[in-house]
């Protein structure tokens, strides 16, 4: 099997939702001479994207998404000690968080899943997340993207809290901010001064990528 091979097979492992032969698909592939870099992004990325897509056309449902990430994490673990001190250039940095005073988080985390697949930085901070920690963290990671989640219709409160102070702190120009949520719309986007509204996870993809 060849390098070309090799990687594609890692890619067919992912949108297979094969987690116990990813692992081993990578290490053959690094054994034919295949760059680390090329199987993180042509064979682990590349196959999120398609599960994504499959996953916005309906033919994979939010369990296959799930599964998906997990099979990307195992297929990292032969990974990441070789790619530590290689210089990946990065899309750019997301700061992902759900708004303060809701806890939920499983959209946010697949959508941190999806942006790190598609070769973003994400920095999340979690659920429950005030609005300066945002601040603190656009200006710390100099992201160029916000995405803020909200599930919560009382919390718009906090959604509009983190837009005002991220233009107080004098960042709004270089970052974009999209929202979403169950409770959240393209109209309360607009209304709160933000730059997008996604409506899943791949949307937020999308739209970052659109961004960047």
């Amino acid at each position: 099997m060849n390098e070309r091979e090799a990687i594609q097979g890692v890619l067919e492992k992912v949108v297979n939702l094969d987690i116990d032969g990813v692992t081993g698909q990578v290490s053959v592939a690094l054994k034919a001479g295949a760059d680390p870099r090329n199987v993180l992004n042509d064979g682990l990325s590349a196959g999120m994207r398609l599960v994504g897509d499959r996953f916005q056309s309906g033919e994979y449902f939010l369990t296959e998404l799930l599964l998906a990430g997990e099979v990307m994490k195992a297929g990292l673990v032969p990974l990441e000690p070789l790619l530590v001190n290689t210089d990946i250039q990065g899309k750019g940095t997301v700061v992902l968080a759900t708004v303060k005073g809701d806890i939920h988080d499983l959209g946010k985390n697949l959508v941190g899943m999806m942006l790190s697949a598609a070769g973003f930085e994400v920095i999340d901070l979690g659920s429950d997340v005030a609005s300066q920690r945002i601040v603190e963290a656009v200006g710390k990671h100099q992201a160029k993207i916000v995405a803020l989640s909200m599930l919560l219709t009382p919390m718009v409160i906090s959604l509009r809290s983190a837009v005002e102070e991220i233009t107080m702190a004098g960042l709004r120009d270089q970052v974009k901010i999209i929202i979403g949520g169950a409770c959240t719309t393209p109209v309360l986007a607009k209304e709160l001064g933000c730059d997008a509204h996604g409506e899943d996870a791949m949307a937020a993809v999308y739209l970052c990528e659109k961004f960047v």
